[in-house]
């Protein structure tokens, strides 16, 4: 029994985990069908007597899943935990974080946050999982990984599905700030930390296969491609309630003439 639990909870030094495989695509399909049942259920479950106890207990499993990622490294000291890596210092964690309290508290503040930063940040990790290519779906670190970044996108849909929360321009300038700060923040630790520190992958290129390969090594050019690409994606996730509000305006500019 020792040895399962030091194999499950340790993390491999061969390749396990491979991008794009039935692995990575399974977790996300099982997403996409969670968020399908949340917006067909979204009136029973608006009414249900035990909305709010579905609430707290996605809230639970949401703070569960980012803590026991450090109750798994205080538990196998060989993994860490070392500053260079394992400070909560992402958008994913913050994610999970801001997407529990928003569940709890229906924060619309909350909503912005969550809603923007898992469509310009999670998103890279939905679609290029480096940090559990040596851990498969034999050990525990890849079932905490996507629970923590897929459980946010859940929570955001709930949200929007169950009670009508929607990001305006407003909510995309407070997204970004909190992005711009924590992204500060990260500079600075990558910087006082010094080699081995990557957070919010400002520093360097992965030693792993990302989709953030294509970010030049210059510090500069890296920082400024990865604004420019935050800004897009930003945009890009606002602009189907930028089509729904222009249409809206356009039927009621022609029941008007009518």
């Amino acid at each position: 029994m020792k040895e399962f639990f030091a194999y499950f909870f340790g993390q491999g030094t061969t390749e396990e985990f491979k991008n794009f495989s039935l692995a990575h695509l399974i977790p996300i399909f099982v997403m996409i069908g969670g968020i399908f049942l949340i917006y067909k259920f979204r009136n029973e479950l608006r009414e249900s007597k035990y909305e709010s106890t579905i609430r707290m207990a996605l809230a639970f499993a949401m703070i569960v899943s980012e803590m026991s990622y450090y109750w798994r490294l205080v538990g196998m000291p060989e993994l860490g935990p070392n500053a260079a890596d394992h400070l909560p210092i992402t958008v994913c964690g913050w994610v999970i974080v801001f997407g529990s309290f928003m569940l709890l508290s229906k924060s619309q503040t909350l909503f912005d946050i969550c809603y923007f930063w898992v469509f310009s940040g999670s998103i890279f990790a939905l679609i290029t999982p480096t940090v559990i290519t040596f851990t498969g779906p034999t050990r525990f670190r890849y079932y905490q990984f996507w629970a923590e970044h897929t459980l946010g996108y859940i929570a955001v849909f709930y949200m929007i599905f169950v009670f009508g929360m929607r990001p305006t321009v407003r909510s995309a300038i407070k997204a970004y700030v909190s992005l711009a700060a924590l992204a500060v923040i990260a500079y600075f630790a990558n910087d006082m930390i010094g080699n081995g520190a990557n957070y919010l992958f400002m520093a360097r290129p992965e030693s792993t296969p990302s989709i953030l390969d294509i970010l030049p090594p210059n510090f500069v050019l890296r920082i400024f491609i990865m604004a420019l690409a935050v800004t897009i994606l930003f945009f890009v996730s606002y602009l189907p309630w930028l089509i729904k509000d222009r249409k809206a305006k356009k039927s009621e500019i022609l029941e008007a003439v009518k």
